[in-house]
């Protein structure tokens, strides 16, 4: 059998096991519409507010002026089109009417807000767990405004899809896009599956499975679900992780003995001196002062070895932002622990780094920050960190 007949009997599987999924979806549907149809359980969540607002049983809540929101779920260009991911400059802002004329501004714009306007925390978190440069957003448009706690059960049912992470958001009635909470009371809600990460992008059978289960997620907290084509997606998939795998930089220089090898124990005492913390898993890592850490520290031997001749010292480029320096303060720790440690830092083959070589590859290491940050993926932001984990 050829490669080509394997190929071709592997789609028409895929393609049987999707129309089949799609008439089990429709059965499905069908029978918990009829049953939504013949109930009368939902909560009115703003009739409430408003009740315990102005303290008089039954009275409506009243339109109050609020800040606009400050993105919309809805996709850029049509009900039903994708937000193309560009490593460039950022998707200019859109805005669409809602069903009663007023504006939202597209999801992911920022909008121009006067200095007491600045965004809340859960709006910026908000942004950060559906991002429409790296992840493929979901609209869902809900039957009647819900409650934070009745809806997290049931998304806590979809947060991965193979290896690649899923988000939901809500739109508060204070106009603000938050992360679901509990107390939180939401008319709309926006999904995000991450496009790539650093070891694959997303593909089609995850992408199959994703759309089945968000159906099922969505009949069960009353919203229909806003499904881009998978062709789109997967294009965009591919791209981003092209991006990723161009950007996975890790960057590592080596301190070799001069002498015999170093005693692991002597190590541990002159590496807690320079400032690493040992991990749990046996990592060496020099903490950034903000929780997390600038590089990390090999001994390139088993935690059964009694002595290394070598350390390496690894820096994760993409993770960690220019500002902190992170190969220059790896460089520093290299050239104290040489002092230290009577060593010679030297590269991949043995062969001793001269100053003038270390700056070298100083300067890459900036070049590759400028063109992180062209892409709108600045290294060691959160966009960043998604990404490289």
């Amino acid at each position: 059998m050829t490669d080509l007949q394997i190929t071709l009997f592997g789609a028409g599987g895929v393609f049987i096991v999707a129309v089949f999924s799609y008439n089990k979806w429709q059965e499905y549907k069908a029978k918990k519409s009829v049953e939504r149809a013949f109930s009368n359980d939902h909560d009115d969540v703003l009739m409430r507010e408003g009740e315990a607002q102005a303290g008089v049983p039954g009275a409506p809540l009243e339109p109050v002026l609020r800040q606009e929101p400050r993105f919309d779920p809805t996709p850029a260009t049509a009900p039903h089109a994708k937000t193309e991911p560009s490593f460039g400059a950022a998707p200019a802002p859109a805005v669409f009417a809602d069903e009663a004329g007023q504006g939202d501004t597209s999801y992911g714009a920022e909008t121009v807000a006067s200095p007491s306007q600045e965004p809340s925390a859960a709006s910026e978190l908000a942004t950060s767990l559906v991002d429409p440069l790296i992840d493929c957003l979901l609209p869902l448009s809900l039957e009647a405004p819900v409650r934070g706690e009745k809806i997290l059960p049931v998304l806590q049912t979809l947060r991965l899809v193979g290896n690649k992470p899923v988000h939901f958001i809500g739109l508060h009635v204070n106009g603000d896009w938050e992360p679901i909470t509990h107390g939180g009371v939401y008319t709309k809600m926006q999904g995000g599956v991450q496009l790539a990460s650093r070891t694959t992008a997303l593909n089609e059978l995850e992408y199959s499975e994703l759309v089945t289960r968000l159906r099922v997620v969505a009949d069960d907290i009353g919203a229909e679900p806003e499904v881009p084509d998978m062709m789109e997606v997967m294009a965009e998939a591919r791209n981003l992780h092209r991006f990723v795998a161009g950007h996975d930089a890790q960057l590592g220089v080596n301190l070799h003995t001069n002498g015999a090898p170093w005693a692991i124990s002597t190590l541990l005492v002159a590496l807690e001196k320079q400032g690493f913390d040992v991990r749990p898993d046996g990592r060496f890592v020099m903490p950034d002062g903000q929780g997390g850490h600038l590089f990390s520290l090999s001994t390139n031997v088993t935690l059964a070895e009694e002595t290394t001749p070598r350390l390496t010292l690894l820096l994760d480029v993409p993770c960690v932002a220019p500002a902190r320096d992170g190969f220059g303060a790896m460089v520093a720790c290299a050239r104290s622990l040489v002092g230290r440690l009577d060593a010679t830092i030297v590269d991949d083959y043995n062969q001793a780094l001269s100053d003038a070589a270390l700056a070298e590859i100083a300067g890459q290491v900036l070049e590759f920050y400028q063109e992180m940050e062209a892409a709108d993926i600045p290294a060691g932001s959160t966009r960043a960190l998604r990404l490289f984990s």
